[in-house]
Order: structure tokens, then C-alpha cells, then sequence
């Protein structure tokens, strides 16, 4: 039985296949059921809701090939999985696909495209490609990206490919790099920032992101590639992999993102209206990743989107 699906009014029992088998129950019931609390799975299997052979189970229990689980109704809302989208955005998807064999696919992910389902959200890159794709056992992202960035996007499609890719995102094996047109001009050419981020939720709802001295280890290197006067075209690596690292270590060096509604300058972004700009200009443009069965490696690169190639045209006329 296929793992994603709507979620179900009535008890489900489902049998693990090999390429199921090795994640963690807890894991692999959020993954089945989207949109569930993660308090609501924990509960039906500290309830026994959830039982594994008829047997109750921890959450830390590692899932078995043919293995039968049984699945209690885990609903909580109205809402349901998509069972379709529409042509355009499938075109787009498939158009957006710039490598892909049986282990993995890598997308150029549009910008305003989320990656996963959410709140206000029915469908998500990964839902998306879900649909397209039926005939695929295992489809998972191995990593994120926020809504307004663009560029490279791994998609795992089996269990194996996926741990092996996250392992090498774990231990620093892949180089991301981004392009970003920042406020201003850095001092140097290439600027280092090492400032710890910590993730906190204001009254709103909305999450937003801060550099703490309690927070989570964050590194970031700026490399200057053109100066516009009032802007800079910069290359970014990534050493960690921070919500929104890129947007708050540029903002907290005083050289906010072009076009950040969150974290940047709003008369910066006004201005930069002028040349043309309306979105986010953060793009993913390369990683450098080995292939996780081959262990080749691979130089995977997304170009810069021509709307944002049209807004450095601006800044070098003007």
C-alpha cells in the first residue's frame, strides 16, 4: 500500500515494504499522515492506538519489511491530501528539472513556490512531484528552501539515497552556494560570519530568526562578485544550514537581502523596485554533492532566474 495518501476517517493497516523499512515509527507516521500534530502521533502510540503485529511499540522502534502496522484515524481537521494540480504548474515542475536518474531528482525550485504542504498551503514542491510521479514508491526532500528562494532543490527517491545525501549535509560534505544582491558594499571581498541563530515565533505566528548567543551555531561566507554602488552581487557558502541564515547574517553585517520584507531595509527594497525587482534575490545556483550510490562527484548547478538576470542588467546601465 502506498504510504501517501489522504488521511483516512477509519482504522488502517499497512504493510511495510523494504524501501519503508529502517525509519523510526514517530518519523514515519508524520510523513504518512501530513498535517498531524506531532503530539497527536505520539499520543496513539503511548495510547497503543498504534500497534506494530498487533504488538504496542515505542517511538523509537525502527520499522521492519513486512511489518503490518496498524494506523488509528489521526485526523484533526477537514482538510485532505490534493489529488491533483493543475497543467501549468506541473509543466513548470517538469520544466524546473535539471538532473534527475533513479536515485534522485534536483529541481530549480521557482521562487513563491513553497516546498512543503502547510496551514495555508495545500501544495508544496513535494506534494507536487507526489502527483506527477505516482509510480515512485518513496519521493522525500532531502533538504528545504524558504518559499521566495529559488535554485537547487534535492529529492531523494529512495530511503537510502535520502540518508546518504542528509549524512553528507550533516557532516559539511556538500558546498552550497547561493547568489544574492545585497544593500550597499562589504568592506572586503570576502566576509566571514560566524553569529549564532535562534528561532523564536512572535505574536503574530509568523517565525523569525535572530542572532542569540543562546542560539544554534551559524557560519556564513560573503564573496563579492560586482559592486553596483548601492547594491552588491555576492556569492554565499553555507557551512550550516540555519532557517533563514543567509537573510539575518546579512541584515545583522547591516547589508540586508534585496527584495527581504522580513529582514531587510524597506527603502533599500523600494529602490530596488525601480530596477525591476519583486521578489526575494536569494537563488540556491550551485552544490557540490557526491551521488549517494555511485559516490561520483556532481557539480549541480540552477541558473540565475531571468528576472533577476534583468535586474543586474539594470544596476550595470544605470
Amino acid at each position: 500500500m502506498a504510504a501517501h495518501k489522504p488521511q483516512s476517517q477509519k482504522v488502517q493497516f499497512i504493510e511495510i515494504s523494504a524501501s519503508q523499512a529502517g525509519q523510526r515509527i514517530d518519523n514515519f507516521l508524520l510523513t504518512l499522515e501530513k498535517g498531524v500534530p506531532k503530539s497527536r502521533i505520539y499520543r496513539a502510540i503511548r495510547k497503543g492506538e498504534v500497534r506494530v503485529n498487533k504488538g504496542r511499540i515505542k517511538q523509537t522502534y525502527k520499522i521492519e519489511a513486512g511489518d503490518v502496522i496498524r494506523v488509528p484515524p489521526l485526523q484533526v481537521s477537514e482538510k485532505t491530501a490534493p489529488t491533483e494540480i493543475n497543467e501549468s504548474l506541473q509543466q513548470q515542475l517538469l520544466a524546473s528539472i535539471i538532473f534527475e536518474d533513479d536515485a534522485m531528482l534536483v529541481l530549480n525550485k521557482p521562487s513563491g513556490l513553497a516546498v512543503h504542504a502547510g496551514t495555508q498551503i495545500q501544495v508544496g514542491v513535494i506534494e507536487a512531484f507526489r502527483l506527477i510521479k505516482p509510480e515512485l514508491e518513496f519521493i522525500e526532500l532531502v533538504h528545504r528552501l524558504d518559499r521566495d528562494t529559488s535554485g537547487c532543490l534535492l529529492i531523494a527517491k529512495s530511503r537510502e539515497s535520502l540518508l546518504n545525501l542528509q549524512q553528507q549535509m550533516l557532516s559539511d560534505q556538500i558546498d552550497k552556494r547561493y547568489l544574492t544582491l545585497l544593500k550597499g558594499e562589504m568592506n572586503s571581498g570576502e566576509v566571514y560570519i560566524e553569529q549564532p541563530l535562534q528561532k523564536n515565533t512572535v505574536s503574530s505566528g509568523e517565525r523569525m530568526v535572530k542572532v542569540d548567543p543562546e542560539g544554534k551555531s551559524a557560519k556564513t561566507l560573503f564573496i563579492k562578485r560586482q559592486s553596483y554602488g548601492i547594491a552588491q552581487l555576492s556569492e554565499v557558502k553555507l557551512f550550516t544550514g540555519r532557517t533563514h541564515q543567509i537573510r539575518v547574517h546579512s541584515a545583522w553585517s547591516g547589508h540586508p537581502v534585496a527584495g527581504d520584507d522580513k529582514y531587510g531595509d524597506r527603502e533599500f527594497n523600494k529602490q530596488m523596485k525601480t530596477f525591476g525587482l519583486k521578489r526575494l534575490f536569494l537563488h540556491a545556483w550551485r552544490l557540490g554533492i557526491h551521488h549517494p550510490i555511485t559516490q561520483e562527484p556532481l557539480s549541480l548547478e540552477a541558473p540565475l532566474p531571468e528576472k533577476l538576470q534583468r535586474v543586474i542588467k539594470q544596476l550595470e546601465q544605470a
